[in-house]
């Protein structure tokens, strides 16, 4: 069993940044579900805020996405190498680098489909009637735009604990001074 070699303050760095690609847009569905004047006008459904179904629906999405989104962290520290104690029965075990890296790669590709997906119908979406234009599109934009770098930063740090875990230690000194036999 190998060691896993310390983290650089780069992924740290990266990890760290992916919970607040994903913040802005929350911040806007949360300000959507409590009825705030988010542009939308006549024709569109969304203007029905607070909803008894729908506000639930933009809370939970908020929240389900930051969440999901704070897994990143995982990867860059000791919870996503070794299983923690309150993890029923797989406490302190080793998490398997093929479950890590699994997950967050399937994670990476989906969220990066539906960024992109979306960025490609997001003019013929706000050309609707009803949908926000002026002002309140722009804000609406600059709440999603950030999700577009989700998918791929999480790529690199899943990548680099993919390297980070699998690398063989480094030889010591000790290791360099043995006579070659």
């Amino acid at each position: 069993m190998t060691t896993a070699r310390p983290v650089p303050r780069w992924a740290d760095v990266v990890a760290h940044i992916i919970p607040f690609t994903v913040l802005p847009s929350g911040i806007w569905r949360i300000a959507l579900g409590l009825g705030g004047p988010m542009g939308f006008g006549n024709g569109s459904e969304l203007t029905d805020f607070p909803h008894p179904i729908g506000t639930p629906y933009v809370f939970s999405l908020s929240i389900l996405a930051e969440l999901f989104a704070l897994l990143a962290i995982g990867l860059v520290r000791p919870w996503g190498e070794v299983f923690p104690r309150w993890f029923p029965l797989i406490a302190g075990r080793r998490v398997p680098v093929s479950f890590a890296v699994g997950a967050a790669s399937l994670g990476a590709a989906a969220v990066t489909y539906l960024s992109v997906d979306t960025a490609f119908v997001w003019d013929e979406a706000m050309a609707l009637p009803g949908s926000p234009d002026g002002f309140a599109e722009t804000v609406m934009t600059a709440a999603y735009a950030p999700c577009l770098a989700w998918g791929p930063l999480l790529a690199v740090v899943t990548f680099h604990y993919y390297r980070r875990r699998t690398a063989r230690p480094a030889p010591s000194l000790t290791d360099a001074a043995a006579p070659v036999r």
